[in-house]
C-alpha cells in the first residue's frame, strides 16, 4: 500500500481543518447553524404538542390516523431542522457568503436523519444493512464533495497477488455488488421457480426440471455479470474452466455426481416430491425436496433423512407412490378352534367395509384362512387404502379395534397359547 500518499492526504486535510477553525466566518456559521436548530426545535416542540391534542381525540372510526400522526411526531424534529439549514445554505449562497460549515452541517443532519428513517421503518435486515453502511456514507460523501478524492484514495490503496493488482476500492466493489446481485438472484429465484410450478400444463416432474435448470441459468448469469461488474476479462474463463475441469475430476467428483445425478432423476421420472421412497437399508420417507446435491425425505416422526442423489442412481429403492398412491395391506388375527369358522370372514368383511378409508378398487377386501396354528386358526385380511398406512393415515390400528370389536360382538373367542400338564403317578 501507499502509506506516504495516506500520510500526504491527512496532512493537507489537517491543514484545511485548522485554516477553517481560525477564522471568523467559520463561527459565524457555527452560530447560525445552532441558532437555526435552535428555532427548528422549538417549532417542533409546539406543532407536536399540537399532534399530541389531536391523537386525544381521535375516535375509532379514526383509528386509521394514530399511526401517520405518530410517524410524524418521530421525524418532526430532524424534518424541520433540514429545512431550515436548507433555507440558510440557500441564502448564504444566494447573498455570495461562505457556507462550507453550513454544507457540512446539512450532510450530517441528512445522513442521521436517513439513518433513523432506515433503523425505524426498514424491517428488512439486507435491505437496511446496504442502506446504512453503503448507500448513506456514499451520499454523505457526494454532499461533502469528497466522493471522488475518497475513490483516488481507495484505488490507491492496493496489493500485489502474483500478476493481479488489487485495490481496496475492487475489493469493496466486488463484496457491495457481489452481495445485491446475490440478493436479487435468491429473489428472482425464488419467485421464477413459483411461477414455473404453477404452470399447471406441465406435469410435477417437468416443472421441477424447469425450476432447477432456471436455478443454476440464473446463478450462471449473475456470476458472469459480477465478474464484468469488477473489471474482469471474461476470456480469462477459458483458462478457468479448464481448472475446474480438472477440479472435477479430482476433488469435486462426488458433487458433480450428485448434481448429475439428480438431473438424471428429474428426467427419467423415478421419482417425483411429495412420493413416499424406502430406501435399500430400511430408512423411508415423503420426498420433501429434490436440491443439487441431495433429496430430502422426512419421516412420520418429524426427522428430514438427507439423502445424497448418486445414491437413487447406484442403489436400490422402493417407490411406493410412483404411479398409483393406492397400496394393499394385510392383518392377522386368530380365533378358536370351536368358533364358527365359516361365518367368520363375511362378520369381518362386512364391519371392515364401512371404514372411511378401506377402499372398493381395485380389488374388494378379503378374509381368508392362512394357517392353523396351535392355539387357534389364523385370518387373514387384506385391504386397499389411498396413501401410506402411517402417520395421519393410519388405518391399520382402526381396524383391528373393529376386527376386535366385532369378534366380542358375536361373541367369537381369541385364542391364547395354553398347556395342559398331565402328572402321571408311579405305581
Amino acid at each position: 500500500m501507499n502509506f506516504e500518499r495516506i500520510n500526504e492526504i491527512a496532512q493537507t486535510l489537517f491543514q484545511q481543518v485548522l485554516a477553517s477553525v481560525t477564522e471568523l466566518g467559520f463561527y459565524l456559521q457555527l452560530l447560525a447553524v445552532v441558532l437555526t436548530l435552535g428555532l427548528a426545535w422549538a417549532l417542533s416542540v409546539k406543532i407536536k404538542h399540537a399532534v399530541d391534542v389531536r391523537l386525544q381525540s381521535v375516535t375509532r372510526n379514526q383509528s386509521w390516523l394514530a399511526q401517520p400522526l405518530e410517524v410524524v411526531k418521530g421525524l418532526l424534529l430532524p424534518v424541520l431542522a433540514l429545512m431550515s439549514l436548507g433555507l440558510l445554505h440557500a441564502a448564504l449562497q444566494q447573498s455570495g457568503l461562505d457556507y462550507e460549515v453550513v454544507k457540512i452541517a446539512f450532510s450530517l443532519l441528512l445522513i442521521v436523519t436517513l439513518f433513523i428513517v432506515i433503523h425505524q421503518y426498514v424491517n428488512h435486515v439486507f435491505v437496511a444493512v446496504m442502506l446504512k453502511w453503503v448507500m448513506m456514507p456514499t451520499a454523505a460523501l457526494y454532499l461533502l464533495g469528497w466522493l471522488d478524492q475518497t475513490v483516488v484514495f481507495l484505488e490507491s490503496l492496493a496489493f500485489q497477488v502474483g500478476d493481479i493488482k488489487l485495490s481496496v476500492y475492487a475489493v469493496i466493489r466486488l463484496l457491495v455488488f457481489g452481495s445485491i446481485l446475490f440478493w436479487l438472484g435468491r429473489i428472482s429465484n425464488r419467485y421464477g421457480q413459483q411461477i414455473i410450478r404453477n404452470k399447471q400444463n406441465l406435469d410435477v416432474r417437468s416443472r421441477e426440471v424447469f425450476a432447477k435448470l432456471f436455478e443454476i441459468s440464473l446463478f450462471l448469469v449473475i456470476f458472469l455479470l459480477l465478474l464484468n461488474a469488477v473489471g474482469i476479462n471474461l476470456t480469462a474463463l477459458a483458462v478457468f474452466g479448464g481448472a475446474l475441469g480438472v477440479g472435477i475430476g479430482f476433488g469435486l467428483q462426488q458433487i458433480a455426481s450428485n448434481f448429475i445425478s439428480g438431473l438424471i432423476i428429474l428426467l427419467d421420472k423415478s421419482m417425483a416430491i411429495g412420493n413416499y421412497i424406502e430406501l435399500e437399508d430400511g430408512k423411508a420417507g415423503v420426498l420433501k425436496k429434490l436440491n443439487m446435491r441431495s433429496s430430502s425425505l422426512q419421516t412420520y416422526d418429524g426427522k428430514m433423512i438427507v439423502v445424497p442423489n448418486e445414491r437413487f442412481i447406484t442403489s436400490a429403492f422402493t417407490n411406493w407412490t410412483h404411479d398409483d398412491p393406492r397400496q394393499r395391506y394385510t392383518l392377522q388375527f386368530s380365533v378358536a378352534y370351536d368358533s364358527d369358522i365359516p361365518a367368520i370372514p363375511e362378520l369381518i368383511l362386512n364391519a371392515v367395509k364401512q371404514h372411511p378409508q378401506v377402499l372398493l378398487e381395485p380389488e374388494l377386501p378379503d378374509c381368508e384362512i392362512v394357517e392353523f396354528a396351535d392355539s387357534g386358526v389364523v385370518f387373514q385380511l387384506e385391504y386397499w387404502i389411498e396413501g401410506i398406512d402411517d402417520g395421519r393415515n393410519r388405518v391399520g390400528s382402526d381396524l383391528l379395534m373393529i376386527i376386535w370389536k366385532t369378534l366380542h360382538d358375536n361373541d367369537i373367542a381369541i385364542p391364547f397359547p395354553q398347556r395342559e400338564v398331565r402328572i402321571l403317578k408311579d405305581e
